[in-house]
């Protein structure tokens, strides 16, 4: 059994560290098989030398996140512990407590990458023309991408945001479904809306909408259409078709930015048709300006549950 004190030189961080009721510390002694004892502002660890070391690179990389100001989460905490048991991960730690704020919503509440792949993905959005995000649900594939979409409007980037989805049933019809076509779609497209409304504001988004600078429609209204000046985000792109997909990447004009996000997991389309989010990939892959961001379980940020449930699907497959 050994020791090893932690010292907390800003006693403002004690509490966030700890948490309510130490239930942060409680996460880490479960982690890591130690007893963490908490005196004011020393943490002191008693268990394995090993065990000891991991525990302490994740408290000083939590440490980091709070004096880069970041609220420490269970979803954060658990990345934190993922992260620090991995080769290299103080520098890991490093880049991701580096994370800078994107944008900030209507709310007044500051949107920044989470994880390291969310940090890679919005780097990659910055620097390349056409990027895919492809991963499991709740990586922030889409809020993300129409975060960085909100920010290079309001900077005059582009002149236009443009969002889509394929309008593909999943065990419905659409002919079958009451009202018009707007009607119809406008289930599809709901994400899109809410992640907006977020961002801007309601009346902010009808303002807008009214004044053609940003559209949401189905991936169908997109044919025949140049792009020029926009940002366009293709949303469930795993039900698009081959033919679908290069409609869509050819639609791209001068000054524009596209990101496709979809799930290969998630496929809607009948069994003989193939996805053209994994054809586009196999064809794009090593092209110039072009990037494509894998997300894993680990950059999941909704509930534990979520994380653990992907990792049940992926071991049974």
């Amino acid at each position: 059994m050994e020791e090893k004190i932690i010292q907390i030189e800003n006693p403002e961080h004690i509490h966030s560290l700890f948490g309510d009721f130490d239930k942060n510390l409680k996460i880490l002694e479960e982690h890591y098989g130690i007893r963490i004892v908490n005196r004011g502002c020393e943490v002191k660890l008693c268990g394995s030398a090993e065990a000891i070391a991991r525990a302490q690179r994740a408290i000083e990389g939590l440490l980091m996140l709070l004096n880069k100001k970041e609220a420490i989460t269970e979803q954060s905490l658990r990345y934190v512990i993922s992260l620090s048991d991995e080769d290299g991960s103080a520098d890991r730690l490093r880049e991701m407590a580096g994370s800078d704020c994107i944008c900030i919503t209507n709310s007044g509440k500051p949107v920044k990458a989470k994880t390291l792949g969310q940090k890679r993905y919005v780097e990659a959005i910055r620097q390349n023309t056409v990027v895919f995000g492809v991963g499991p649900a709740g990586t922030g594939k889409t809020y993300l991408a129409v975060a960085m979409a909100v920010k290079a409007f309001k900077a005059g980037e582009v002149t236009r945001i443009i969002l889509t989805r394929p309008a593909v049933e999943a065990g419905e019809s659409l002919g079958f479904l009451p009202g018009d076509l707007q009607t119809k779609v406008d289930p599809y497209l709901r994400p899109l809306y809410d992640a907006l409304f977020e961002m801007l504001g309601e009346e902010s988004f009808n303002r807008q909408v009214e004044k053609g600078t940003i559209e949401v429609a189905p991936l169908a209204y997109m044919r025949g259409r140049s792009l020029n000046d926009s940002f366009i985000i293709l949303d469930e792109a795993q039900n698009t078709t081959r033919e679908q997909m290069k409609m869509f990447l050819t639609r791209l004009g001068f000054q524009s930015k596209a990101v496709i996000t979809g799930d290969l997991t998630q496929t809607d389309l009948p069994a003989s048709k193939k996805s053209g989010l994994s054809d586009a990939i196999r064809v794009l892959k090593g092209v110039d300006d072009i990037a494509i961001l894998r997300f894993s379980e680990k950059d999941v940020v909704r509930s534990k549950i979520v994380q653990d449930i992907i990792r049940a699907y992926e071991k049974n497959n």
